[in-house]
């Protein structure tokens, strides 16, 4: 399994103890998605953000729902690969 998350780089100057909001999913659990397609937009410090898939394959589960915050570094939703 795979983990989806904000890049690092998204957080870089954020003050520590700052969270994200996950504003809204593109995609459901069992969805198929291709590397680099977004599957969620979420909200840091009043700025919008697309997250894209890390790599091709199934969205196995959501971890964090939409309209729920969540914090640097946290796992998103977990993607199955291929095969």
């Amino acid at each position: 399994m795979l983990a989806i998350r904000l890049a690092d780089e998204m957080w870089e100057g954020v003050e520590p103890g700052t969270e994200a909001l996950l504003d809204e999913w593109l995609v459901k659990e069992g969805d198929t998605v291709s590397a680099g397609q977004p599957v969620a937009n979420v909200v840091l410090v009043k700025a919008s953000i697309e997250v894209s898939a890390p790599a091709g394959g199934r969205i196995a589960r959501i971890l964090v729902p939409a309209a729920e915050t969540f914090g640097r570094g946290r796992d998103l939703a977990l993607l199955e690969p291929p095969g």
